[in-house]
Formats: C-alpha cells, structure tokens, sequence
C-alpha cells in the first residue's frame, strides 16, 4: 500500500525516526511511533487559513528525502484545506461543514494565518463570513486546536504596530485550553507532525511551555546548541557582511542575530532535509518563534542591548564580551607560555648535566 502512494518502507521508517529524535525520544520508541501512525482509524483534522502567505502549508508540502508531506496526507483524515482540496466555493463550505458535522468533539483543528478583529473582522472573510465567526464555530466543536505558524500563534507580521485590522493569534479568540502553539516563521514541519504523532501514541498532549508550545521544540534556546556559540564565547564576532569573520563563521550576534532569546530547536532540528537553517547559512535569526517579533525583535540588523545568561544576569554587550575573552585569552597565552619557558629551561638544564656527566 505504503508503495502504491509512492512512499517506500524505508521513508516510512525514517520519517518514524525522525518524528522520535524530535520528540526526544530513545530509539526504542520507533516502533511504538510507528504503530501509533499506522492506526486504522486516522484522525480527522480540519485545516483553517486565515491571514497569512501559505508558507506554512508550503514548508509542509515541499519536505522531501522524505516525502514528509505525503506521510502527514496518510496518517490523518483531511477533509478540509484550502490549498490542497479541489473544491472550492460552495463545494467547499459544505465539505467543512459536513467534516464538522461528522467528527464533532473528535477532530484537531490546524489554524494557519492571524485573526482580523477590527470592525468585527471584516478584513478576513470566507464565503461572506469573517474569520473570526468560522474560528469561533469550529474551534467550539473541535477536540484540540493547534495554532501553526506565527502568525496563527502571536499574529505575526499582521498583528505588528500599527496593527490596523486588528489582527491577533489564535488563543485570544478561543482561549488556551485546548490550544497547542506551534510557532515560526515558518516552523519546521516535524514540529507539527512530531506534535500529532505524540497525541496519536500517548493520547495526551505533549508538556507545554507559558506560551503554549510543545518544550520537545521550544524548550532551549537558540543560543544554547548554537554552531557558532563557541565564537560568541571567545568573543569573535563577524562586524558586517561578507567581512573575514563573517566568512570564518564567527558569531553574528553583532548582525542582529536574536539566538540568544529565541527558544526553538531550529539548529538541531534544522529545514530543507538539507541540514539548513539561517545562522548555518550566514544569516542572524530574527526570532520569529517568539510573541510579537515584529516590534520587539526590531531592528532586525541591530543586536540586542542585553544579552540574558543562563543562570540569571546579564552581559550587556557584544563589546564587553569580546573584551572579558579576550583578556581571558591573553592570560592562557601568557600562562602557556609561562609553562613553555619553564620546561624549556628544565630540559636545556638537563641536557648541560648529561653533558657533564658525559665528559666526567
């Protein structure tokens, strides 16, 4: 079966450990992952899009090596999606409808895109309804609601300042008790499935932050696993583009970059099937994983003021830090040094007694 949809054995399998090292689980899970997905009953799940570009649902679509969205059309029942289904107007209202109907208190509602409030929502509408009347109508029925990309989650670039349709994430329509976060811009498509196959093999949602999102993927920052952190510690910072620290790999905090108050797992979960992510391609991380990245967040190619440590306190600048490493580094060198001179006299006065003894 799996072969006559194009997906081979082996994709299955590692597509099964992928969504397992995601979730960060040992590699005896496998095939309690595997057995979840493969369930005879699928889940059904309703797909909302509201105010956004589709860039999530293209992250989704176009994983490949595995064909990772494929897997995601065969482990769940998807009656409705905007993008993906070939009906449209009338044809579709009664799909979603009837999807709701059908599954009522039993499906997970995926909403993409913010939610126009302003003027009752009128700058959202589908099918002459405001986005704001179909979330409240469907989310009520639905079993779990999971908010996909940022600006589903925190209202992304259409809730930043000055805001004027009034756009806002997902949990300030619908509240936050059945709501699952799962933010970036856009995220990383093993999140969401990672997220389902977890309620599909242990019937519970996974342990969640303050903000709702799974910690499997925003439990460290950025900064923590970073590439270039060890850089960011011997204070060796790249000061403009294309510059030779720059192009060495040194740390892009100077740049802008925001790795040190993002929490996501994109340096080790990484996009593309590729091994890519921004910081491994030379770009500072804008952050986009966190509430209102827009405004707090900019601007983009300037770095932070304060940088926040684990543990508490802060250091105040890339300056500073470059400065303490370095002093750090002259002290080794001459500590090294020091000990060099001293082993070189040590053996030099070793040598001049064999040569005494020698001619004794």
């Amino acid at each position: 079966m799996l072969e006559l949809k194009e997906l081979s054995r082996r994709d299955f399998l590692r597509i099964c450990t992928a969504i397992t090292a995601t979730l960060g689980l040992p590699f005896t899970y496998v095939e309690t992952v595997q057995s979840a997905v493969q369930a005879k009953r699928k889940p059904t799940v309703i797909w909302l899009h509201f105010m956004e570009c589709t860039g999530c649902s293209e992250t989704l679509l176009r994983a490949s090596h595995p064909p990772l969205g494929r897997f995601l059309l065969e482990i769940v029942d998807l009656p409705y999606h905007e993008t993906l289904m070939a009906g449209a107007g009338l044809q579709a209202e009664e799909s979603l409808h009837k999807a709701v109907k059908e599954n009522k208190g039993e499906f997970i509602l995926v909403v993409e895109g913010a939610v126009s409030t302003k003027d009752g929502g009128i700058y959202c509408q589908i099918g002459g309804r405001p986005a704001l009347q179909i979330l409240k109508e469907v989310a009520k029925d639905a079993k779990l609601v999971i908010a996909y990309g940022t600006c589903a989650t925190f209202g992304g670039i259409q809730s930043a300042d000055p805001n004027p349709t009034g756009a806002v994430g997902v949990s300030e329509i619908i509240g936050t008790s059945k709501l699952i976060n799962v933010s970036g811009c856009p995220p990383n498509p093993y999140n969401l499935l990672a997220t389902v196959a977890y309620l599909l093999t242990f019937n519970r949602v996974p342990p969640l932050d303050e903000f709702k999102r799974p910690l499997f993927a925003y439990g460290r920052r950025i900064h923590d696993h970073c590439e270039r952190r060890a850089h960011f510690d011997e204070g060796r910072f790249a000061e403009s583009f294309g510059d030779e620290g720059h192009k060495r790999g040194y740390c892009l905090y100077k740049l802008g970059c925001k790795g040190p108050v993002t929490y996501a797992n994109c340096m080790t979960l990484k996009f593309c099937d590729i091994g890519a992510w921004p910081i491994g391609a030379g770009h500072p991380c804008l952050g986009c994983t966190e509430p209102d990245f827009w405004d707090k967040m900019t601007p983009f190619y300037e770095h932070l003021k304060d940088v926040p440590i684990p543990g508490g306190g802060i250091i105040s600048n890339a300056e500073k830090i470059g400065a303490i490493a370095l002093a750090g580094a002259g002290l080794a060198i001459a500590v090294h040094a020091g000990a060099g001179f001293v082993k070189k006299a040590l053996k030099n006065r070793a040598n001049d007694e064999n040569k005494k003894e020698e001619g004794a």
